[in-house]
């Protein structure tokens, strides 16, 4: 971000002796800050697009020499602050002008803006477009509470407390109507901004240290095998609801999320250590390597459309997908992610894959990912297996 200096005259201020004075105004990232430089001036000599005073003014020139020095310090200090890494707002870069100590006592709003700033920067090499969004939208969410809760435009990071978090998961909840599944991945991105301002020394403890995210039942919705059969096997005659189906049946056999089925390409179709043909590419949301084998059904919906499965928006493959049940008989909202979800309960899990090598094969960062949302599935499983044992 680009440091604006600017030297500016109020003509509606001019004293006894028809001077007014000489103000310098910063702008850096969209907050300004102004100060008086200590000079005052005949308003008729300031050329304002020069940034100059000229002659008859007197002493024209020591006072032009001035308002050098004042921005080239001013360039100096900001120079300084962005050399040291840490984040730093307006203030702070005329706090370093000044020779002061830079001010630890941050807002809540001006750390969200800095992280996000930094995460902006980022996007496409550590971080999807789609998480920054999440930040942007966390960060929406916080302010329009602040205003909704306190009447104030920010608040101070040693004010938090954890009523703050409290409120802030009524408020989601309440004026919202979020989801708890929701409301905690809100608060989990603020948390993350608090991790930032106590590395930076803003504040010193956390505030919310003692906050646990409280608990939601979630439901694995997924088809069933006879479902998954019903549907592979019946022929849609309109064009746009076959290839749905194809590209949904497809996930159901892979597990690939929305954004990897969309950017699918022949080139992602290697040939495997066994033989066979697998599919190979990162995973956006957790940079993780898929490596996934392609099973018959998979490989014949590939086959269909050459290598290059058809375009369509999320949005749409949903709207299509709740056209599709509503045939078929199905009482589930179908989502293409419920696709995603069949591919690891009815295709892996009910075939007794290991849990592990679902976790594997659907790109999650971390097992407990994979235990948490499919723990219950493998539990409802033995007790299909304890039932048959039982009447053996």
């Amino acid at each position: 971000m680009k440091l604006n200096i600017l030297f500016t005259i109020n003509k509606h201020k001019i004293n006894q002796k028809g001077f007014c004075g000489l103000t310098c105004r910063l702008t850096y990232m969209k907050k300004r800050k102004q100060f008086s430089t200590g000079l005052f001036i005949n308003p008729s000599h300031w050329k304002s697009k020069q940034q100059l005073i000229v002659p008859p003014e007197p002493d024209a020139e020591l006072i032009n020499t001035q308002l050098s020095l004042i921005k080239t310090k001013l360039s100096q200090a900001f120079l300084f602050l962005q050399v040291n890494g840490n984040p730093f707002d307006v203030e702070d870069i005329y706090l370093q002008f000044k020779g002061e100590n830079i001010k630890t006592e941050k807002t809540l709003l001006e750390v969200f803006k800095m992280h996000n700033e930094h995460m902006l920067n980022l996007v496409g090499k550590d971080y999807t477009k789609s998480t920054y969004s999440k930040f942007i939208e966390a960060s929406s969410h916080t302010k329009n509470f602040i205003k909704f809760t306190y009447k104030k435009n920010d608040f101070m990071l040693s004010n938090l407390s954890m009523k703050f978090l409290n409120d802030f998961d009524y408020y989601l909840k309440s004026e919202k109507n979020h989801k708890q599944i929701t409301i905690n991945k809100t608060i989990q991105r603020l948390r993350k901004i608090i991790k930032l301002a106590m590395a930076e020394a803003f504040i010193l403890t956390d505030p919310f240290l003692m906050y646990r995210p409280k608990k939601f039942v979630t439901k694995v919705v997924f088809l069933s095998a006879d479902e998954l059969e019903l549907m592979m096997a019946y022929n849609f005659s309109q064009p746009r609801l076959q290839q749905v189906k194809d590209m949904f049946i497809f996930c159901c056999f892979t597990g690939l999320p929305y954004a990897e089925m969309r950017d699918l390409r022949k080139e992602h179709i290697v040939n495997g250590f066994d033989g066979g043909k697998w599919i190979k590419m990162h995973r956006q949301k957790t940079s993780k390597e898929l490596n996934i084998p392609l099973m018959p059904d998979a490989k014949t919906i590939l086959d269909k459309y050459q290598y290059q499965l058809p375009l369509i928006t999320n949005q749409k493959f949903n709207s299509y997908l709740k056209e599709i049940a509503d045939i078929l008989g199905i009482e589930k909202r179908l989502t293409h992610h419920i696709a995603r979800k069949t591919f690891a309960s009815t295709v892996l899990l009910y075939n007794d894959v290991p849990m592990e090598i679902v976790s594997e094969l659907l790109g999650h960062s971390c097992m407990k990912i994979t235990q948490d949302s499919y723990g219950k599935i493998v539990q409802r499983k033995i007790s299909q297996e304890m039932k048959k044992l039982k009447g053996r």
